[in-house]
């Protein structure tokens, strides 16, 4: 199945899509449409086709190709309760369920148009996100209209006797569930920052890039000292000369040699202790990742409770418990930087050198005698 989303209306206002080969579903946002943050302009709808449209059918439309989402279940007639109790209007069937299909629509959109520009090895990471979204959106919806039915508002039970207790409480949980929406929207920025930020150790080829990245910054290096020895010389000719031979154009040439607002002309000292600070940083890291390479893999352990697990596939060190770890020693394992991975049932946090001298310090998660 193939979808395509709707951009534009004819004159009489009816969605623009080919109506050859016939449609196996047609789809409309409502009269006004919607907005998706990844795509300028309205969406109307959208249409999916047994087969692939061809390219001219696709741009005399307008089209945008996108995913196909999975989509979770929501509970209408728990929606519905909730939306009587807080209001005389009639419900209408099925909206909730088009909210959620909304938003699932445009984190998916999203992530399919940021796959396009990130490396493949990030795709299955991205595709993993776009699916928790749209999990958790569907939990976190059907929660809500769960507390809604908790507890009318004063409109419908009237003031006589009402259960202000009740309310409150209801309130409270309606809190709780809002900070889990907002925590389940920070998703889409994790969707938009996949493969943009450094590079992981779960990259595969993380050693050739870390040394190609180092190469880059070590040429910028002696490329800026070059440049700054050329500006300080007395013939300024001469001192251009070099900066030309450097690769430099006249205009960066006069950029270079504007003072800035401290009167230094060249690049000024701290860019070039920063750059060498990343230098070192990276070389660190390459060296942690050429040890860990040569080195065996470090065992886990059992301890009373549970298992520690050095989980190379994953990248991880992982603490499974055998239930679920008293407050005491879930505040000890964020302590060090572990964090809850639902998807792997356990404590996890990225395999490093820190992460192994970590999971030493942990008295709750001591080896057993």
């Amino acid at each position: 199945m193939y979808r395509y989303y709707i951009t534009r209306k004819n004159a009489e206002g009816i969605m623009d899509y080919p109506a050859l080969p016939i449609p196996e579903t047609v789809y409309h946002y409502g009269e006004n449409g919607v907005e998706f943050g990844c795509i300028r302009g309205r969406i109307y709808g959208y249409v999916e086709y047994e087969k692939e449209l061809p390219s001219p059918a696709i741009q005399g439309c307008e089209l945008i190709p996108g995913p196909i989402p999975t989509y979770y279940s929501i509970n209408e007639e728990l929606a519905r309760r909730a939306h009587d109790m807080m209001s005389y209007c009639d419900y209408k069937k099925g909206s909730k369920t088009a909210e959620y299909r909304r938003c699932v629509d445009d984190v998916y959109m999203t992530a399919h148009l940021h796959k396009q520009r990130v490396d493949p090895m990030y795709h299955e990471k991205i595709d993993y996100l776009a699916d928790l979204y749209a999990k958790k959106l569907a939990d976190n919806m059907n929660e809500a209209s769960s507390i809604g039915t908790r507890c009318p508002s004063v409109l419908i039970a009237g003031p006589a006797n009402f259960p202000v207790c009740k309310k409150e409480k209801q309130n409270a949980a309606s809190d709780r569930n809002m900070e889990e929406w907002r925590h389940i929207q920070g998703l889409i920025e994790k969707i938009k920052g996949t493969g943009t930020g450094g590079i992981s150790g779960d990259d595969p080829n993380a050693l050739e890039k870390l040394r190609e990245r180092r190469d880059k910054l070590v040429k910028h290096q002696e490329l800026m000292k070059a440049a700054n020895a050329a500006i300080r010389l007395k013939d300024t000719e001469e001192g251009d000369r070099r900066l030309a031979e450097l690769g430099f154009d006249a205009q960066e040439i006069a950029g270079l040699r504007k003072p800035d607002w401290c009167g230094r002309v060249g690049y000024p000292a701290f860019e070039l202790s920063n750059n060498n600070a990343n230098i070192r940083r990276i070389e660190g890291r390459i060296k942690e990742l050429e040890k860990r390479a040569s080195e065996p893999a470090p065992e886990g352990w059992k301890f009373d409770g549970g298992e520690v697990v050095i989980n190379q596939e994953v990248n991880r060190v992982q603490i499974v418990f055998d239930g679920k770890p008293d407050p005491d020693v879930r505040r000890e394992l964020k302590g060090e930087g572990f964090r809850w991975a639902p998807s792997q049932g356990a404590w996890q946090r990225q395999l490093t050198d820190n992460a192994l001298r970590a999971v030493k310090r942990l008295k709750c998660i001591a080896p057993s005698a």
